[in-house]
């Protein structure tokens, strides 16, 4: 596909003075204003370099480069030149991109021989995977296929919590209150209501805290009996979460947790020893960050546990041996902000260079409209409930829309839409915002949502279905396409959304930002039904009708493309 931002950025400089070729490419501007051209250049800054006002700059550079064939029409108003690029050739060039790659469309190799890390999700063994993880693993594994989509080869982790002193208190929970036959049918409700209790009978009884203290010490000495309520408790939580993780379609390429860690921790005490970082303050070991404005991190306790810190330095470590990565990436809320930065600056400082790769991808919180969750008083919404509670709607949704519809066909779809306007909720605004959880909010089918992109989608293919299977062949070859039936408004403005779509791609990857994507698919899912409503598409004249349809399949391709980024699916009928 033509850069013609490159291709404007080298004929403008050869009518300019003092500037270099990127610095031309970063003064182009794309104007909202469609009337103002496809590209604009503004001259202001060239005034100094060039001892001339502004507007006679931008007149000469628009008699300079107004022959070229890569412009329908070139204008100076006042400091400004304002190109239009040459519709057809520009309609021929996206459309034979779009077409030709088909699925790959979007896709580049700028990470090529690159790897890069995403760890998501990470919920914490025998506690509930709520509503406030749906964040983590739907940015991370966003994420993880928009990378995948620039070339890098992606490892995928889910860091499980599987580890820690809470391990301790429901090993000593389930001695005291639990029952096997209770755990085997339904484990984390059943664990989660242990750990409540737990909490609950400490404040009469402080002795539990010791006690479970005592438990988790035994734990990591690896003595037999709590290791095995461990890896019980570990598995039971694992079956449930991957029932969740099958519906979303989500999997990892590992699911190494904390515990994996344990036995790698000790070397890196040792080298914070070893390089006169380590503090004793009240019987634990601390680094002193205070210069670098970060405070002060534990790195173990008084009784010689290590903590959430300790764990983190020995697995980045252990993944740069492993896979030398490009870029290590964590995707944790914005409430672990001084954590990051903290082990970030151990790494630093203990010599390991490649600790600027190390990045934290922060995102806001999820709340409940009657206040905060929390796992300890057992107020929380299960994220499986919000999943088939979102399944339910749509069902009724389809079948008001559609009586008579085959049940097995509702099933199917009521899974892809409804589960999609979950994940399409959690990526529709930037990451960094906090929200209230709201069932009329998510389960919303109206607007700039999900089922809007998806029935855009199923939209197209019912255009296709209606064009015949020769008309579709033939457009999607682009043959005998006759590029002027396209030259609409609303078919050039969907055109152009859809050549900008690789450049949203990188610029989301870029900024660790999936919203990105999501707001451009809402964009060419609106430009298509602009097209669709302001254009007869399936004309009696063939070749208009042809050309036409050919819009149609790229607009189709480049939705379908856009939503796998997100982890949905584009169905093809609803």
């Amino acid at each position: 596909m033509i850069n013609f931002k490159d291709e404007i950025a080298e004929l403008i400089a050869q009518h300019v003075e003092g500037l270099e070729l990127s610095e031309i490419q970063d003064i182009i501007e794309v104007p909202q204003d469609p009337k103002m051209g496809d590209y604009a250049f503004p001259c202001f800054r060239l005034a100094k370099i060039m001892r001339k006002a502004p507007p006679l700059i931008a007149k000469g550079i628009a008699e300079g480069i107004d022959d070229s064939s890569l412009f329908e029409k070139v204008e100076q108003v006042n400091a400004y030149v304002n190109m239009f690029i040459s519709k057809e050739a520009f309609i021929k060039d996206t459309l034979e991109e779009v077409l030709g790659r088909g699925e790959d469309f979007g896709k580049t190799d700028i990470g090529e021989n690159k790897t890069v890390i995403v760890e998501y999700s990470s919920p914490n063994i025998a506690k509930p995977f709520h509503i406030g993880h749906i964040r983590s693993t739907v940015i991370g594994n966003s994420l993880y296929k928009i990378f995948d989509a620039l070339g890098y080869n992606v490892i995928r982790i889910n860091h499980l919590g599987d580890y820690g002193t809470q391990f301790g208190k429901m090993i000593c929970a389930y001695r005291h209150w639990g029952n096997k036959e209770d755990v085997i049918r339904e484990p984390i409700k059943t664990l989660l209501s242990y750990y409540t209790r737990f909490h609950v009978e400490v404040e009469e009884h402080p002795e539990l805290d010791d006690e479970a203290r005592e438990t988790f010490a035994k734990l990591e000495r690896g003595e037999k009996e709590e290791v095995e309520l461990w890896q019980w408790f570990r598995d039971e939580s694992l079956k449930e979460f991957n029932r969740v993780y099958d519906m979303l379609g989500i999997s990892f390429d590992s699911y190494n947790g904390e515990s994996f860690y344990s036995d790698k921790m000790p070397r890196f005490v040792r080298e914070l020893e070893e390089k006169g970082l380590l503090k004793e303050s009240q019987g634990a070991h601390v680094v002193d960050l205070e210069e670098y404005g970060l405070g002060t991190a534990l790195i173990t306790k008084s009784d010689g546990s290590t903590l959430y810190i300790t764990r983190d330095i020995a697995a980045a470590v252990y993944r740069k041996e492993t896979y030398d990565f490009y870029k290590n990436i964590y995707v944790v809320a914005s409430q672990q902000n001084l954590h990051f930065q903290q082990w970030f600056k151990i790494v630093e400082l203990l010599g390991y260079e490649w600790a600027k790769d190390c990045v934290h991808v922060p995102f806001g919180l999820v709340s409940l409209e009657e206040g905060t969750m929390s796992t300890r008083h057992g107020r929380v919404v299960f994220l499986e409930d919000v999943l088939n509670k979102a399944v339910e709607k749509t069902k009724e949704i389809i079948r008001e829309k559609n009586a008579g519809a085959d049940e097995a066909d509702i099933d199917e779809t009521a899974k892809t839409v409804g589960i999609g306007a979950v994940i399409f909720q959690e990526l529709s605004n930037n990451r960094i915002k906090d929200y209230v959880f709201k069932w009329d909010k998510v389960l919303n089918f109206d607007g700039e949502t999900g089922p809007y992109v998806q029935y855009t989608h199923a939209r197209c293919a019912s255009v296709l279905r209606r064009a015949g299977e020769e008309t579709v062949a033939k457009a999607a070859a682009l043959k005998d396409v006759d590029y002027k039936y396209l030259c609409s408004e609303s078919a050039y403005e969907l055109i152009k959304l859809l050549y900008k779509f690789p450049d949203v791609v990188v610029d989301a990857g870029h900024r660790y930002e999936p919203s990105i994507v999501t707001r451009h698919i809402v964009d060419m899912a609106q430009g298509f039904n602009r097209f669709y409503h302001d254009e007869h598409i399936l004309t009696d004249d063939e070749q208009e009708k042809t050309a036409k349809v050919a819009l149609v399949i790229a607009a189709k391709n480049a939705i379908r493309n856009g939503l796998a980024l997100l982890g949905m699916k584009a169905p093809e009928k609803m």
